[in-house]
This record gives structure tokens, sequence and C-alpha cells, in this order.
């Protein structure tokens, strides 16, 4: 399988995707880096947190991933999630609490979305509001895994007919599976 991150489903989704069934796309802090790099447009302060990212901020994301993962899998089947997960969550968002940076432009007030705190403490708190407001959120319960047998990805389909992570990656290889299975030589 390829071992590009997928990106495009909600943050907390792409978060969790980080960890297909062949190993940890977010094993280094460089590949937190890469990771951050493709998430830039949706993370505010990515391009600057990417700088300074250390193994211990790469412990707090990783720690933030498994509760994550652990709380949308109970919520899109409808179970309540851990207090462990839920409580771990929040936690990582008070770590680096945010507040509506004011300025003037020369011409309007404008507000920016900043947190406080060092760097690895601003991203988890990102990334666990992120899964805040994905598990908030009604369409939770229609999170579904990729029906590829060697896939564990999660997406929220915007069809209700998608079957995979990806069309060009496990949908292609099924249906090349079934065509070889159905005009492979007795």
């Amino acid at each position: 399988m390829d071992l590009v991150p997928l990106t495009g489903e909600p943050l907390a989704l792409d978060l969790v995707n980080t960890r297909p069934a062949t190993g940890d796309l977010l094993a280094t802090p460089d590949d937190l880096r890469a990771w951050l790099g493709l998430q830039a447009d949706r993370l505010p302060e990515a391009r600057e947190l990417a700088t300074e990212l250390t193994p211990a901020d790469l412990a707090a994301v990783h720690a933030v991933r498994e509760h994550t993962a652990q709380a949308v899998d109970h919520a899109r089947r409808g179970t309540p999630p851990s207090a462990t997960a839920l409580e771990s969550l929040n936690q990582a968002q008070r770590a680096a609490p945010a507040i509506s940076e004011l300025a003037w432009n020369g011409t309007s007030v404008t507000a920016v979305r900043r947190r406080a705190g060092g760097g690895g403490a601003r991203l988890a708190a990102w990334l666990a509001e992120a899964a805040a407001e994905l598990l908030a959120d009604p369409a939770v319960s229609k999170i579904r895994q990729c029906e590829a047998d060697d896939c564990v990805m999660l997406f929220l389909p915007a069809h209700p007919r998608r079957r995979w992570c990806s069309a060009a990656r496990c949908g292609n290889r099924v249906r090349v599976a079934r065509h070889y299975q159905r005009h492979r030589p007795a």
C-alpha cells in the first residue's frame, strides 16, 4: 500500500488516518512536519509550529491521535466514548487556550484565532479541537471504514455509495482484484 497520507477528510479523520494498517505516517518529527505541510490551509499556525517540533511534541500529537481514534470509533457506532479519551482531548485543548487576537489592518479590525503555549501544546490543542468539533457533529455517525480488506482508513462519505477511502488507492485495487478473479484461467 502507498504510504502517502490521505488528506481531505475532516482534520481529525486525517489525523487518525496517519496510522494505516502498514505503519505510522507520523513516526518522526520530520514526518509530522511533512503532514503539517499538507494541512497548512486548515491549521492556522501549521508553518510556524512545524519549525519547532520535538519528539515530545510528536508524543503529544500521538496521544491526541489515539484518543481521537478511540472516541471516533465509539461515536460512529453510537456507543459512548470512554471518559478517559474525552477528558484527554479536553486537557489537550486546555493546555493551550485559544483567543481571538485583534488587530487593525489599516481599514478594519481583524480577529485571528491564536493559541497560547509551546508549539507541541498548541498543535495538540488545535488537533484536539478538530476532534471535538467532529465528535460533536451529528455526521460522526456516518463515518465509515474503507471496505478494502487490508485498509483501516476512515472517511466521511459525501455520497452514500462511497465505499473506499480513496477511489484511486483502494477502489482501484479492489476493482483490479475483482477483474482478475473473473478473468483468471481455471
